[in-house]
């Protein structure tokens, strides 16, 4: 019956122009779901975990009870989920170092205004909602309750990376000597990055602008007051960070043990970050000078107020300053394509913006021209986007290298670049399987789950891996034509016949695929991979089946050179076999 009906589409110029078009128009459409987004690119999905983490950033100047206000608002909102199993704070400190943390700094906190809150919730196999859905739901609610609470806080909740881990999904530097112009520009985009939706925890790693005070001793009324400067400096120092004052013996160790006094943690603690806060923080200091009095530490110093000195960050010995963000359940791609646009609109305002040329950076990346003082920034993007564009890339080329092998190869086997473009055309196809099993399992994920199903690197390590399963079904299909058409069987009979005869094992063989891919579809990594094996090789089959036949009917050289009779070759010949005759030529 298959035989017949691959015949009758051969017989027929008609049949065989609409199987093409079929083709054709199944390639375009889709290729078209990318650019329509009905199939999303991703580096890789989301991961459900066991924990995460919420990086708590207050203003560079605030003090540790502001940052502990924070916090403790934090874990008081997060009390109320069930799934949340316990939750432990570092105040002051990075938590201990997780696959995330490497990347981000958290070895590098001690400042009073940061804090880490560890967040660890039930088995991720017992509770119904994901990780990263839960940190969906809770970031804007969070956000909005504590946020406000003190000037210039910055809450960001950090998941565990599926993949290598990066600083962030989106990083933007900014490279230039002028450090003023360079924080005015990274405000500018990070007002632009809160404006684009699916971009979330928009971060400026810069210090903030403040005033600190110094306490200074004052000489003149020290000496009035018949105290020294060393009396004051002593307690100051004792008082706020400790020293040894004596030392203790002990039969358990031959060293002395030094005895350390300083003030307890409550007491040294300033309430503010105001002049006043100081000031009512010194006047519970006194000393005693020689005549039993008891002076007020405050009124024998002056509260200069010094601007502060921001830390300057350097990369590649250039002046740096980064903005950060993450996405939410979306794709880094297409927000990134957004807010670029948007940044290049807006910065044309002030700069003159090109584009960086050079194919490692994909254009991305932006030099910037001030209009009025000609100081120039480079503006650059990072991250797990950068990651995800050098390994789609990577893989493109991989791909690329793999079809040229395969030519030569088959160039030289059959010495025939049109038999070659035959069988890359059969594996190529296969892509038209993955794409549209990409958006079929899109809308499925989306009404189960609500969470999209991405293109993932590894679906293109699938797409990859199906070129030499494609590959050989066509190969199939040609070795036996020509066998048959060596005993002259005609050409188009010939083609026929073997499309029937390797029918069955080239379905066995996508049945097997599909089986042994079925556990991999079904995993939150390598789902891409299983999705594209199924689907490609369902592609592969009908492509190898329908669409081959017609090509190598259009091909002379599908004739090996051993065939003298030409009129077997162009149609004449024998026209049908036997069961028994077939198996005996089979190759």
């Amino acid at each position: 019956m298959l035989e017949s009906f691959i015949y009758n589409i051969l017989q027929s110029k008609k049949k065989k122009r609409i199987v093409i078009g079929l083709v054709l128009f199944a390639l375009m459409a889709s290729i078209a779901l990318i650019p329509a987004k009905l199939v999303l690119a991703k580096m890789l999905p989301g991961k459900s975990a066991n924990t995460f983490t919420v990086y708590v950033d207050t203003a560079t100047d605030s003090s540790v009870l502001q940052t502990k206000e924070v916090t403790t608002c934090v874990v008081n909102e997060l009390k109320k989920e069930e799934g949340i199993l316990n939750m432990e704070i570092f105040l002051g400190q990075g938590a201990p170092l997780d696959y995330a943390g490497l990347v981000k700094g958290s070895a590098f906190k001690q400042m009073q205004n940061q804090a880490e809150i560890v967040i660890n919730l039930t088995d991720k196999h017992h509770r119904p909602e994901a990780s990263f859905m839960m940190v969906h739901r809770l970031r804007p609610q969070v956000q909005k309750v504590c946020g406000w609470m003190v000037p210039g806080t910055t809450i960001k909740f950090i998941e565990m990376p599926s993949g290598p881990p990066t600083l962030a999904t989106i990083v933007v530097n900014l490279f230039g000597e002028n450090h003023g112009l360079t924080r005015y520009t990274a405000e500018k985009v990070a007002k632009i990055m809160k404006k684009t939706e699916g971009l979330a925890d928009i971060e400026i790693m810069q210090d903030d602008f403040y005033t600190r005070y110094e306490v200074v001793p004052d000489k003149e009324k020290i000496m009035r007051s018949g105290l020294s400067v060393k009396q004051v400096n002593d307690i100051l120092y004792m008082a706020f960070k400790g020293v040894i004052v004596a030392t203790k013996n002990s039969r358990n160790q031959q060293d002395q043990i030094p005895i350390f006094v300083r003030l307890s943690e409550e007491t040294r603690t300033i309430q503010g970050n105001s002049k006043n806060d100081l000031i009512w923080k010194l006047s519970t200091l006194k000393l005693m000078n020689p005549m039993g009095m008891m002076i007020p530490l405050k009124e024998i110093v002056e509260f200069k107020a010094i601007p502060s000195t921001p830390a300057i960050f350097r990369k590649d010995l250039r002046n740096m300053t980064t903005i950060t963000a993450e996405c939410d359940l979306v794709s880094q791609v297409y927000p990134l394509l957004e807010t670029r646009d948007m940044m290049i609109e807006a910065l044309r305002e002030e700069f003159n913006v090109t584009k960086v040329p050079g194919m490692s950076t994909f254009m991305f990346d932006l030099n910037l021209e001030h209009k009025k003082t000609g100081e120039k920034l480079l503006l650059q993007f990072d991250g797990e986007m950068k990651v995800s564009l050098d390994t789609f890339r990577d893989l493109g080329g991989a791909f690329i290298s793999a079809l040229i092998l395969m030519f030569l190869l088959i160039v030289v086997y059959y010495k025939s670049f049109a038999l070659s473009g035959i069988v890359l055309a059969g594996s190529f196809l296969s892509i038209i399987g993955v794409l549209f099993g990409h958006m079929i399992t899109d809308f499925v994920a989306l009404y189960l789950t609500g969470v999209n199903f991405f293109l993932t690197a590894t679906s293109l390590i699938g797409f990859i891996s199906l070129m030499g399963i494609s590959a050989r079904s066509s190969l199939l299909l040609i070795d036996f034509s020509r066998s048959l058409i060596s005993n002259g069987i005609e050409k188009k009979r010939a083609i026929a016949i073997s499309v029937a005869t390797r029918a069955k094992p080239i379905v066995m063989t996508t049945v097997a695929i599909i089986l042994g891919s079925a556990l991999l579809a079904t995993d939150p990594i390598f789902g891409g991979l299983g999705i594209a094996l199924i689907f490609g090789s369902l592609a592969a089959t009908v492509v190898s089946l329908f669409f081959i036949p017609v090509l190598m009917d259009n091909v002379a050289a599908l004739c090996p050179e051993s065939v003298m009779d030409v009129q077997a070759c162009a149609g004449g010949g024998i026209d049908h076999l036997d069961e028994g005759e077939i198996e005996e030529i089979a190759p």
